[in-house]
């Protein structure tokens, strides 16, 4: 009588998933400058907010202007000139 002898090749596969930290949070904190800008539009109903050439001023307004709206806000910027 001959022994058969069978060898059972078993592949183990594991799913591993790398370790994944949580990412560092960071504190928002007002700038106090701009702190100071929202306060006089509250307050005032309008305030500066800075000062550039006449074309690079109207394309900050009008990209604020839009951004504002996009994100639902009643926020409106417009230029003049500084006296």
């Amino acid at each position: 009588m001959s022994d058969n002898v069978t060898n059972t090749i078993t592949n183990t596969i594991t799913n591993t998933k790398p370790k994944t930290q949580r990412p560092r949070l960071y504190k928002v904190m007002p700038d106090y400058e701009a702190y100071l800008i929202m306060m006089a539009a509250h307050q005032q109903g309008n305030a500066v907010v800075s000062v550039h050439p006449r074309d690079v001023a109207e394309s900050k307004a009008n990209e604020a202007t839009d951004m504002a709206k996009e994100a639902g806000h009643p926020l409106m910027f417009t230029i003049e000139p500084e006296e």
